[in-house]
C-alpha cells in the first residue's frame, strides 16, 4: 500500500526550504508606467552555475488526483521558476534533499497567479498541472552539460487532497 501525501496550500514559508513563490502578495514595491502598474521586484532567486538564463514554453497534459507520485528529479546547474499563462491553479510536489537523495515528499496546491522558483538541487515533482491549459513559461539553465537528476521511488506515493 502507497504512503498517502495530502495537499496543502502554496505558501511563501511552507516553501522557503524550497524555493520562492511567485505572486502578488502584499503592496507593489513601486508603482510604474504612469501610475498603472504595480511592480513586485525581484520575486526569486535565479541562480545558474554555468551557462544562461532561458525562457521556454511547456504544454504538459492535465492530471487527476488521487495522483501517483513514482519519481521526483532535480537540476543540480541552475534553479527552474514555472510561470502559469493560465490562472488555473497547478501541484508542486517538492522533497528535501537526504544525503543526496529525496526525503519524504510534500505537496502544494497553487492558487491563480502563483508561480514556482525550485532552488538549485531542489528534489521536485515533473509539471503537473490539475486543469487546461497546461501552459507554462519556464525559466531555467540553457547550456552544456547534463542538468537532469531523476530519482524512482521504491514504493510510489499517492497524493490527494
Amino acid at each position: 500500500m502507497s504512503e498517502t501525501i495530502r495537499i496543502a496550500p502554496l505558501t511563501a514559508d511552507a516553501f522557503a526550504p524550497f524555493g520562492d513563490v511567485l505572486d502578488v502578495s502584499g503592496a507593489p514595491d513601486k508603482i510604474i508606467n504612469q501610475g498603472l502598474c504595480g511592480r513586485y521586484h525581484d520575486r526569486a532567486v535565479l541562480d545558474f552555475g554555468t551557462g544562461r538564463a532561458g525562457i521556454s514554453l511547456f504544454d504538459a497534459e492535465p492530471r487527476r488526483l488521487p495522483l501517483t507520485l513514482e519519481m521526483v528529479e532535480r537540476h543540480p546547474d541552475g534553479s527552474q521558476a514555472f510561470l502559469p499563462m493560465s490562472h488555473e491553479p497547478f501541484l508542486v510536489v517538492v522533497a528535501p534533499d537526504v544525503n543526496g537523495q529525496p526525503g519524504p515528499p510534500r505537496a502544494f496546491l497553487t492558487t491563480a497567479g502563483q508561480g514556482v522558483n525550485y532552488h538549485r538541487g531542489t528534489w521536485h515533482g515533473v509539471l503537473t498541472p490539475l486543469h487546461a491549459p497546461g501552459l507554462f513559461a519556464v525559466v531555467d539553465r540553457i547550456g552544456a552539460g547534463d542538468n537532469l537528476e531523476e530519482f524512482w521511488f521504491d514504493r510510489p506515493y499517492l497524493i490527494d487532497v
